[in-house]
């Protein structure tokens, strides 16, 4: 679980904070139920996946 750090719907990505205070990438695609959108400050549940640049990256991001 974390909560939206950031995001930025222009740009199409954000970070999430886990509950460990660590921060990880997201991509507006990774957002469940097919939103684009999430507000910062959002409460999530999500997973680590394997990114693109090698680093781990938030996915499914489900508002909790």
């Amino acid at each position: 679980m974390g909560v939206v750090a950031a995001f930025d719907a222009h740009a199409g990505f954000g970070s999430v904070r886990d509950d460990d205070g660590r921060e990880h990438f997201f991509h507006c695609t990774q957002i469940a139920g097919g939103s684009r959108m999430i507000d910062e400050g959002t409460r999530v549940v999500f997973v680590l996946q394997p990114g693109h640049l090698g680093r781990w990256e938030a996915a499914r991001l489900t508002p909790v």
